[in-house]
């Protein structure tokens, strides 16, 4: 009887303080409505799926000078023939809104049509540009985090020290600074011998690739030390035993043991990674954070869209640390 009392209780203590829960998830969001209408805010979410997907007029314009010898339809597009001194070209355009006609005079520029096209707004651009730095700065931070951490427990001083003089640098210094010194002084210095040697210019995406790397890289390498130290010294020794070497020990026997144990650390540093790519803005990327402030100043929605950009930042960040756990649940299968 006393046993069926205590479990409805706790039953009872339970459905209670789920409910404190959503009382407290209600009251926050009526709150923040309240004072929204205080400030007279008027809620537009309805404006928000354009910025994702919109249906964008896209124009058909004249690449030469010349007249518009034909305009003729062909199924559900229309073809236009522009013939010039240089040459003719022939343009098609969905459907059919023409802006010119048959003998028209056309000049570079001109728009000679009109069609909508379905296409990615800003905002899942920005969200596919974050994504794309996230990971290529993931794997690059990896493998510089993996070598940095080997030489770090290294017993070749120069190999050690580099790698500890590195670790300080990057660890001691903000990211914000660490994107300005790659974008503002490496980036100008490696695009002027670019140029001087009749190559292209990088683009700022990979400036901020690799101050984005480099920054995560060293946080590796640390986890990638203690990874490997909190390994007992034993396990180093039977392997060396059975005739290893000192690379085949750290391949077959350390460093599976060890990736095991830094998973998780690992997880929050590439979740941190996807936030401070936010940062890039700044060198003229337009990364979801940049291109949410674009869309805030053109369409006055603060509310609606930070929101927006919060929860995309959520689904991304999440969506990592659940892959990492699978990742760590297939590891203690095997």
């Amino acid at each position: 009887m006393n046993s069926n009392t205590n479990i409805k209780r706790k039953k009872d203590g339970y459905y209670f303080w789920v409910g404190v829960f959503f009382f407290i998830l209600i009251g926050a969001g009526a709150l923040l409505w309240y004072s929204a209408l205080q400030i007279d805010y008027t809620w537009r979410w309805y404006m928000v799926p354009r910025y994702f997907v919109a249906n964008v007029e896209t124009e058909v314009k004249s690449e030469i000078e010349g007249d518009a010898v034909s305009v003729t339809q062909k199924g559900e597009n229309t073809v236009i023939l522009v013939k010039g001194p240089d040459g003719s070209e022939e343009y098609i355009v969905p459907g059919n809104d023409i802006r010119i006609g048959e003998g028209d005079i056309i000049y570079a520029g001109d728009t000679l049509g009109v069609y909508k096209k379905w296409q990615a707004g800003i905002l899942l651009q920005g969200l596919w540009l974050t994504m794309k730095v996230s990971i290529i700065a993931i794997v690059f931070g990896i493998v510089i985090g993996m070598f940095a951490g080997l030489a770090r427990v290294s017993a070749n001083p120069a190999l050690k020290w580099t790698s500890v003089t590195y670790i300080e640098l990057i660890r001691g210094s903000p990211l914000l600074v660490q994107i300005f010194i790659w974008y503002f002084v490496l980036g100008t210095l490696i695009n002027t011998l670019l140029t001087k040697n009749g190559l292209p210019d990088l683009p700022p995406l990979w400036y901020g690739v690799a101050a984005l790397a480099c920054f995560t890289g060293a946080y590796v390498a640390e986890m990638v030390r203690a990874g490997i130290q909190s390994i007992h010294r034993g396990q180093t020794e039977a392997s060396r035993s059975l005739g290893m070497n000192y690379i085949q020990s750290m391949t077959y026997v350390i460093l599976p043991q060890a990736m095991l144990r830094i998973l998780p650390p690992l997880a929050g540093q590439f979740i941190s990674l996807v936030k401070d790519s936010s940062l890039l803005g700044i060198i003229a990327i337009r990364e979801l954070t940049k291109a949410t402030r674009e869309v805030v100043t053109t369409s006055l929605q603060p509310f609606e869209l930070w929101f927006v950009c919060a929860l995309l930042y959520l689904i991304l960040t999440f969506s990592l640390s659940m892959f990492v756990q699978y990742l760590e649940r297939r590891t203690l299968i095997q």
